[in-house]
């Protein structure tokens, strides 16, 4: 397998996972790191041994074949069309974009250029979800016709010293935690058809409780607490409850409901977990531990293989087939999320425009070969 070479732009806290992780996989080369920031890049460089370049240099440099792009969302569509107007292959940070005319421009740009856009959440090719989509495939809970997911808590502003962007359009429960919820639920359950929502915000300032400001109050711009109701293509409806305006809860993160049998999926915002089934007995147990890689824990008890989706685009192109975290599936993700949001401020149903094919699934084996 030919490596491909890495460059990340963009040097916060997410790109220590990347960096991190990138050395389990062995279709990545990790080359150079750059941020508008040369310090942060600089810092960052000598902590993983790679090069630290400006933004224009990495983006020249020979030696880069994809570049990964770990800048804030709102400027997410900015870089990524830098990144192929350079010449090279591109990978986001979820959300890929904001709009859904962004994604399409990225969608034209890279098509005409021959180039792949492969975007985060990697989460789905985890060993639990994969384990999940084995059994629905398998017909074990008969035909998947609904479901529940719920992403709630009370947002970030109790933690982090800077949430303000949290609280802002493009962001809110939908746009920053819904891409692992999405996108899990496609490649499980196929394309979404329509969106409904309800869309609110509870609170209209956040107070930090943390950090140099804290006690400073940040004003709300954007819904906090969702309530959205997706047709899938399939048929099945799921409902998706998205706050931050929730301080306690009991219900579980994903059930899909089959004509023979009910899925319980772990949290999609990470890549390990046990899957339970409950079939017409009313038991509910959790299927047999299954040997995927990807599901393995490797950071205390938690699985943690971020890069994933990264390696499987490089592996892609190196073998000339389809990557799984592939732009069609971004964007229709992007149509999900955004159709929500436009539901709840309209009131009204939001027929979504796009469609994507499931992603192919991720057989232990597969996994396997993605790795040192």
């Amino acid at each position: 397998m030919t490596q491909l070479g890495v460059g990340i732009i963009g040097c916060g806290n997410i790109s220590t996972s990347y960096l991190g992780l990138a050395p389990l996989f062995r279709s990545l080369r990790l080359v150079a790191v750059a941020d508008i920031n040369m310090d942060a890049a600089r810092a960052r460089a000598e902590e993983y041994d790679v090069r630290a370049d400006t933004v224009e240099e990495l983006l020249k440099a020979p030696d880069v074949d994809v570049v990964v792009n770990l800048t804030i969302p709102e400027v997410h569509f900015a870089v990524t069309k830098r990144i192929l107007e350079a010449g090279k292959h591109a990978y986001s940070e979820k959300p890929l974009v904001l709009t859904l005319q962004e994604g399409e421009t990225l969608r034209e740009l890279a098509a005409s250029k021959g180039l792949l856009v492969g975007s985060a959440p990697d989460t789905f090719l985890g060993g639990a979800h994969q384990q999940a989509r084995a059994a629905i495939d398998a017909g074990d809970v008969g035909k998947i016709i609904g479901g529940t997911c719920h992403v709630m808590g009370h947002g970030m502003e109790a933690w982090h010293p800077n949430p303000d962007f949290f609280y802002q359009p493009g962001a809110g429960p939908v746009l920053d935690i819904g891409p692992y919820y999405v996108t899990n639920l496609i490649q499980l359950l196929g394309p979404v058809k329509a969106v409904v929502a309800l869309a609110t915000a509870t609170f209209s300032e956040r107070i930090i409780g943390n950090g140099d400001r804290e006690g400073e109050a940040v004003p709300v711009n954007t819904p906090t607490n969702i309530h959205a109701l997706l047709e899938f293509a399939n048929g099945a409806t799921v409902t998706l409850g998205a706050s931050w305006d929730v301080w306690a809860h009991r219900h579980t993160n994903m059930e899909l409901y089959g004509e023979t049998g009910s899925l319980f999926v772990p949290d999609p915002n990470f890549f390990g977990g046990v899957v339970e089934i409950g079939g017409p007995d009313q038991e509910i147990t959790g299927l047999p531990a299954w040997d995927h890689p990807f599901g393995v824990p490797n950071q205390g008890e938690r699985a943690n293989y971020r890069c994933a989706g990264l390696a499987d685009m490089a592996a892609a192109i190196d073998a000339g087939r389809a990557h799984r975290c592939n732009i069609d599936l971004a964007v229709h993700a992007v149509d999900v999320m955004t159709g929500i949001l436009r539901s709840g401020e309209a009131r009204r149903f939001v027929e979504l425009s796009t469609t994507c094919e499931r992603p192919a699934a991720l057989s232990p084996d597969e996994a396997r070969a993605l790795l040192v």
